[in-house]
């Protein structure tokens, strides 16, 4: 963590990263040293507070066998696709973009 990150909350430093380039928790997780739990708790706030000038995109969950992507959840971690019954379903990536 560089210096100029330890005045800003995990919260801020979630949102700023989702500026600069998409990620999934579990990036987001490691980037910033918090429980992958943590991370979605923290997502749920992030996406909430998006400046009225900004979007919070979400590439949703997909499961790699059957090809299912439409989760209820776009803001958590679904344990299994309840088409196919897989659990090996590929994070969601988050993303803010600017509306300009």
């Amino acid at each position: 963590m560089s210096p100029a990150d330890a005045d800003r909350t995990t919260r801020q430093r979630i949102a700023d990263r989702l500026r600069d380039d998409e990620a999934a928790a579990s990036e987001l997780s490691e980037e910033l040293a918090v429980p992958v739990p943590v991370v979605y708790d923290h997502l749920e706030h992030v996406a909430e507070s998006a400046g009225a000038d900004e979007r919070f995109l979400v590439a949703p969950p997909t499961c790699p066998d059957c090809g299912f992507d439409r989760f209820d959840d776009l803001l958590g971690q679904p344990s299994r696709c309840p088409e196919c019954r897989s659990e090996r379903i590929e994070e969601p990536i988050y993303r803010i973009e600017g509306t300009d």
